[in-house]
């Protein structure tokens, strides 16, 4: 077997740098009961060994702590309540109610609901976050104002309000969107030249295609969005841009506005077959993650999990510009065998 001759910083940084590192980098993203799961696989006894044990590249992710008024039992600091649902393998806190709803105009809002405010968290212990993590990608600040929008207006008014209330949408993105500038920036001024990677995110696709029509995605994110990138890279950082399922006709403008990694590469998706998107964008993105969820990690066999990472090293990773990773949230529903066997398996292939 090869030998490392970096560490994570260094081979996420020769990725995002189109330089050649000793191996393909790899991240981890998963639930606390997969996770629990895959540490008593193992018979490890703390996250920090896991990684290590699967050779994990995971950044370091760094924020404000929160300082600002009490909130109200089960409410988020958007005052969004929320209530614990049980999937059988694990639970996730969902949003039970929608504060914002009840409200038809711009004033309504504005004369009832008070917008969360930036010096709501202190910073100032960021430095002692990064201690001891000098040898790790360094993620912090970034944007994803339109989930919190569905949470403070309910899915559904959310999406009707692009049409019926576009007044409504461009006010409080405005404003989510000032928090989340205002946020990330005092994560550089607390860590100057530390923070790698810029996490600007809004999930825009479906299993099958968009879930907004590209009109409202360049009308009403793309802007806001270009500015969160500006920022980013003005800092020294790199933009991690995330959105799930069928995006493909939305990149080419996402190029654009300047963002420097897609994720997750929802193969399965409609369009988002691996060749084309290698062959069309691998000249300006890098890709992260390729590891399906929906079937190989949760319902494959050891050998299809095997056969996905060599395909993703063969097609994603010619050239460089690929750090391998699960699609989503890896679930407890599927065998920790699949996980063990996805990280063994790039260990064990992807080196330069």
């Amino acid at each position: 077997m090869p030998q490392e001759t970096m560490t994570p910083r260094e081979r996420w940084l020769a990725v995002l740098r189109r330089e050649q590192p000793d191996r393909i980098p790899t991240d981890y993203w998963a639930t606390d009961e997969a996770t629990a799961k895959l540490m008593t696989h193992l018979g490890v006894e703390s996250e920090p060994e896991l990684l290590r044990r699967l050779h994990i590249d995971r950044p370091k992710t760094v924020g404000g702590r929160y300082v600002g008024p009490p909130l109200p039992a089960g409410c988020d600091v958007y005052g969004v309540p929320h209530r614990t649902v049980d999937y059988g393998t694990g639970a996730y806190s969902e949003v039970a109610a929608n504060p914002l709803a009840p409200y038809g105009s711009v004033e309504e809002i504005e004369a009832n609901y008070t917008w969360p405010s930036p010096d709501w968290w202190d910073y100032a212990d960021l430095p002692k976050q990064i201690e001891g993590w000098e040898d790790y990608p360094i993620r912090g600040g970034g944007s994803e104002p339109f989930l919190t929008y569905k949470a403070l207006r309910g899915q559904e008014q959310a999406f009707m309000d692009l049409i019926l209330h576009p007044d409504i949408v461009h006010h409080c993105l405005d404003r989510l969107f000032e928090l989340a500038y205002q946020n990330t920036l005092r994560i550089y001024e607390a860590i100057p030249d530390r923070v790698m990677i810029t996490y600007v995110a809004e999930d825009m696709g479906s299993q099958e295609s968009l879930l907004f029509s590209p009109a409202q995605i360049h009308e009403f994110l793309i802007p806001r969005m270009k500015r969160m990138i500006d920022l980013a890279h003005s800092a020294g950082a790199y933009v991690f841009h995330h959105s799930d399922g069928a995006i493909r006709p939305i990149i080419p403008a996402m190029i654009a506005a300047g963002i420097d990694v897609l994720n997750p590469i929802q193969w399965r998706c409609k369009g988002m077959e691996r060749e084309g998107l290698k062959r069309d964008f691998g000249e300006q993105l890098v890709f992260h993650g390729g590891m399906d969820n929906q079937y190989t990690l949760a319902f494959g066999t050891v050998d299809e999990v095997q056969r996905e990472v060599e395909d993703n090293l063969r097609i994603l990773g010619a050239g460089g510009g690929y750090i391998l990773a699960p699609c989503h949230n890896i679930q407890a529903v599927g065998p920790a065998e699949n996980v063990v066997a996805m990280y063994e398996a790039c260990y064990a292939l992807g080196w330069s």
